[in-house]
């Protein structure tokens, strides 16, 4: 096998059908026996929605969600974003609850070709532990996608450094027949003693959080602990109805020192946790678009295996900024008494003008400063496309837009060649890799070359 994936949640699935695009064998292992129907995460926004676009997902993904678009606004932390008055939102999304993500993408990594195996934990890095017993892993490389608590980092020694709040989370989905507003202002309501969530995503379902200081019980979370909680922070009972799900989790901040080690990879969460902003499946999916397709490559043998340090490279240093801003909302949040109060009140003045309005947008969008192709139209063989559709196969594709013969030349056997009119064609040429990442945009056929030999090509 060239390439094990150990974790069946959307980062790892996502990275499957990536490698299988590029031509790699790959196999999912996930130690739970059946998907996970935990809402876990209710939707993506920012970069990873142009992604989705680029490898055709984007249409089953809006068939699948309660809303799709740019989002009119948008909370940093505590304080509301208004994108209105920018004339066009910076960020757009999709609200899709996690068990359908995860459905989605097992359907698109099944079709090409990725096995996935459930009810298989890892053991260590070459044993794994089926329904049937004890069996060797035989793979090239492995990538760890498994969570917060991964094991594949702990097995490949990366450290995992950051802070844990102390502040517990408690959060239940309930069919509730009737609307809980009336108890609490919607959204986090700030009491006292901590902060109430009451919140509706579906029709029929109400979220609730309950946020307070405390220490996290043993046991799994139940009704009754969720109830006397509400009743601390809140003063007074809701009618929740009936528990669709619930949980509790304290909210950490971490980033592995590293996202590399030898034959081992972290994608996702076993890589970095954010303590605010729902930021964490979008930055981990855009790390399995990142991995996926370098990975593949170097596996089939079309690029050196000095290519796989651009992984970290990349990758690291968006969640390190992601991190420095999810901190920040964090504790716009969680501060409490005058210091919080001011500190919300001046970052709500600042909202209210358009620049911090749209800086703040673009890093909620893409804490990722490298240079990404736009959705161009094109017109190919007289036909009007655009830049996503070409780019469904995964490969990296040279847009000739001067119809330049030498360009084409010096692009070479591997590149896929698109020759197009484009009115708003930014340069002769572009070279695009497979993440959509413009390695090349000018018209010199020499420089060309050299960013096709350049590291992280």
């Amino acid at each position: 096998m060239e390439v094990a994936v150990i974790g069946a949640g959307p980062v790892g699935l996502m990275l499957a059908a990536e490698l299988r695009l590029g031509g790699a064998e790959v196999v999912v292992l996930d130690r739970r026996a059946a998907p996970d129907g935990r809402p876990r995460a209710n939707g993506l926004g920012g970069r990873i929605v142009e992604q989705l676009d680029h490898r055709g997902l984007l249409g089953r993904f809006r068939a699948e969600a309660a809303f799709a678009g740019p989002f009119p606004g948008f909370p940093f932390g505590a304080v509301p974003l208004n994108f209105a008055k920018l004339g066009r939102s910076p960020l757009h999304g999709l609200m899709v609850q996690q068990p359908r993500m995860e459905a989605v993408l097992t359907e698109r990594a099944t079709e090409l070709g990725a096995e996935i195996r459930r009810g298989h934990a890892l053991v260590d890095l070459g044993t794994v532990r089926g329904p049937d017993g004890d069996y060797h892993l035989d793979a090239r490389y492995v990538v760890g996608c498994d969570g917060a608590h991964s094991r594949v980092r702990e097995l490949a020694g990366i450290g995992f450094p950051g802070t844990t709040d102390g502040e517990l989370l408690r959060l239940g989905h309930f069919r509730a027949d009737v609307p809980l507003f009336a108890a609490t202002t919607r959204g986090w309501d700030r009491r006292p003693g901590g902060r109430v969530l009451v919140t509706s995503l579906t029709p029929g379902v109400v979220i609730v959080g309950v946020r307070e200081v405390t220490p996290e019980p043993p046991g799994e979370p139940t009704l009754d602990e969720f109830r006397a909680a509400l009743r601390r922070v809140l003063g007074e009972d809701l009618p929740l109805g009936e528990p669709l799900w619930l949980s509790r989790t304290t909210s950490s901040a971490r980033l592995a020192t590293r996202y590399r080690a030898g034959h081992v990879f972290l994608a996702g969460d076993a890589a970095h946790v954010f303590p605010a902003g729902g930021s964490a499946l979008n930055v981990g999916l855009l790390d399995a678009v990142n991995l996926g397709w370098k990975l593949a490559a170097v596996v089939r043998g079309s690029a050196p295996e000095s290519l796989l340090d651009s992984y970290h490279a990349e990758r690291h240093p968006v969640a390190a900024r992601t991190l420095t801003q999810t901190r920040v909302q964090a504790l716009l949040d969680r501060l409490t008494g005058e210091d919080g109060d001011a500190l919300r009140t001046l970052f709500g003045e600042l909202a209210a003008f358009p620049e911090p309005t749209r800086h703040l947008g673009e890093l909620l969008r893409d804490a990722d400063e490298l240079p990404y192709v736009p959705d161009l139209p094109l017109v190919v063989d007289g036909e009007p496309t655009r830049v996503a559709e070409v780019m469904r196969a995964a490969r990296t594709v040279l847009f000739d837009f001067a119809d330049r013969a030498d360009l084409r030349e010096a692009a070479g056997p591997d590149v896929k060649i698109v020759t197009a009119r484009c009115p708003d064609a930014p340069a002769d040429a572009l070279l695009v890799r497979p993440d959509g990442v413009v390695t090349f945009s000018g018209d010199d056929p020499a420089s060309l070359r050299e960013a096709l030999t350049a590291p992280g090509r």
